[in-house]
């Protein structure tokens, strides 16, 4: 078979069939042989000849049902793949392709799994419903921060922080990608004074609190990591996904710890941001939603991130529409935001999402506590209708924060 033999525009993909859509480039072939390239290099591969020991390989190769532009739709045998295996699957339709001479930029746009595969992953154990139940949150949604700065707080310094946060009326306080357990701020010192704070700040102000600690590491290091959270009395675990690997991340999630997985994107960009090559965040969000996460950063439209509008749609669609019987996952904005910015973020987002500022709540002119109530105060005035300014007249630390963040 060659490559033109993998285009077939009357083929209609089957139930079974997991669907890849591509963007690509051809470099020095037409875009209906370069898309066959695609379909052949990322399932059976092309031959000279099919001798009669080879049957079954003909019958398995991919589909170029669609080709609109630049834009290719590639269908593929469900066969093709080892159920419960993401890494088998990716490396299939996700792998060497990106490699091929014959193409200029190749990206992967989208990815539909059916039943049968998302079948043989577990996916989120909490999603949405689950997480307001634990935050007896039902409606407005989560404020969260970061602990700033990113590294260098010591143990001690670090709880406070966290206490600041949730005392000023933040939900959640989550350590940042690069924290793990340094010689400053050891994991095990970390998380029982954290959680330590948490307790008081719960008691202080009734309301539920909850700590993101980072357990990336090695893979039985992270496991270890995730059993002392549930055994100190934690409910959230935070994982860089792509650095740790999918791997690793579904490993994590078939232990069935009673931890909601908090997903951090870090590493992202290095595919994701390219228009024309690699692989977008919208396939990222719906392989980590297989896997089994329950919230993930998906872009912000407004603060520090690149992604448009239009791309952080697409991501939050991908955590939330219909996918089996898999829950939805919750969306995270982080990246540069501020009160001023929480009208926007809510009219991107709608209710179900978590505001986590960093900045936007250590950088209060009054501090942390300040800080937080600001940003909680900003969500109560857009859910109840009214405009930051006017509920700022009689909210002194939103007032302040909007001097602060003209923009």
């Amino acid at each position: 078979m060659k490559y033109l033999d993998f285009v077939d525009l009357a083929y209609e993909p089957k139930e079974t069939d997991l669907v890849c859509t591509f963007s690509l480039e051809p470099e020095g072939i037409s875009i209906k042989e370069a898309a066959g390239g695609v379909a052949a290099e990322s399932s059976v591969g092309t031959w000279t000849e099919l001798t009669t020991e080879q049957p079954y390989v003909k019958r398995l190769a991919a589909h170029v049902y669609r080709i609109d532009g630049n834009v290719i739709k590639i269908a593929y045998s469900a066969e093709l793949f080892e159920s419960g295996n993401m890494p088998n699957i990716l490396s299939s339709v996700a792998g060497n392709v990106f490699g091929l001479k014959a193409l200029k930029n190749l990206r992967l746009l989208d990815i539909y799994f059916p039943k049968q595969l998302v079948n043989s992953f577990k996916g989120p154990a909490f999603g949405i419903a689950g997480i307001r139940k634990l935050l007896k949150i039902p409606k407005r949604p989560l404020v969260g921060t970061i602990i700033k700065p990113k590294l260098g707080l010591e143990t001690k310094d670090h709880a406070k922080v966290a206490y600041e946060a949730w005392f000023g009326g933040c939900d959640i306080v989550k350590d940042d990608e690069n924290l793990s357990s340094q010689s400053f701020n050891p994991f095990e010192e970390r998380l029982t004074q954290t959680l330590e704070r948490r307790d008081k700040a719960q008691e202080e102000t009734n309301e539920r609190k909850v700590y993101m600690i980072n357990i990336t590491a090695e893979t039985q290091i992270m496991l270890k990591r995730a059993q002392a959270v549930v055994d100190q009395g934690g409910e959230y675990v935070m994982v860089d996904i792509l650095t740790c690997g999918w791997s690793v991340l579904q490993t994590l999630r078939d232990q069935n710890f009673k931890l909601v997985i908090h997903a951090h994107r870090a590493g992202h960009a290095s595919f994701t941001k390219n228009p024309l090559h690699g692989i977008a965040m919208k396939p990222i969000a719906t392989v980590a939603r297989v896997i089994g996460v329950d919230q993930l950063h998906v872009g912000t439209v407004v603060g520090k991130m690149s992604e448009t509008k239009a791309e952080v749609l697409e991501n939050i669609a991908a955590c939330k529409s219909d996918l089996g019987l898999l829950k939805p996952v919750l969306p995270v904005a982080s990246g540069g935001l501020h009160p001023r910015l929480v009208p926007a973020l809510i009219e991107t987002f709608g209710n179900d999402f978590v505001i986590q500022a960093g900045g936007g709540i250590h950088g209060h002119p009054e501090g942390t506590v300040a800080g937080a109530k600001a940003l909680r105060q900003a969500v109560d005035a857009t859910m109840f209708g009214k405009t930051l300014e006017e509920y700022a007249k009689n909210h002194l630390e939103l007032a302040i924060a909007l001097k602060q963040w003209k923009s």
